[in-house]
């Protein structure tokens, strides 16, 4: 029990130190009232904040996905004479708003969890910080 306890404390200090520098890039966090983690004690802080890391984890990873531009029918003419032809426009989408709010709101979150822990005196908010510090 206590290998996998220590197993544990260093899985999440390792959450700790990667996301302790981690920054929000150009996504602004949504606001979250720490109110909203009032009844959480230190331990399910922190479980939440791990939680709130991988899904933004997962959220930055993300790559972009396919999009259609149309279709188009025509008609070309070479070596082999006239043939009619059908083209589909099919490219990768640069449209991240989807992404960013997703990663707005857990930004948000995040923030709220540390201000609440740091309210609570918890421990893994020591050394982390919130937008804009």
């Amino acid at each position: 029990m206590k290998n996998l306890t220590a197993a544990t404390l260093l899985s999440t200090a390792g959450i700790f130190v990667l996301s302790g520098c981690a920054s929000t890039g150009n996504v602004t966090p949504q606001y979250v009232p720490p109110s909203t983690y009032q009844n959480y004690d230190c331990h399910a802080l922190t479980q939440e904040y791990n939680r709130i890391n991988r899904y933004a984890e997962t959220a930055r990873n993300q790559q972009s996905t396919l999009s259609t531009s149309g279709v188009g029918v025509g008609i070309s003419a070479g070596r082999w004479g006239i043939s009619p032809n059908i083209t589909f426009g099919v490219g990768k989408s640069n449209d991240t708003k989807s992404r960013d709010a997703t990663l707005s709101r857990l930004y948000g979150e995040r923030d709220a969890i540390i201000q609440s822990g740091r309210i609570q005196k918890c421990s893994f908010v020591d050394g982390v910080k919130i937008y804009g510090e």
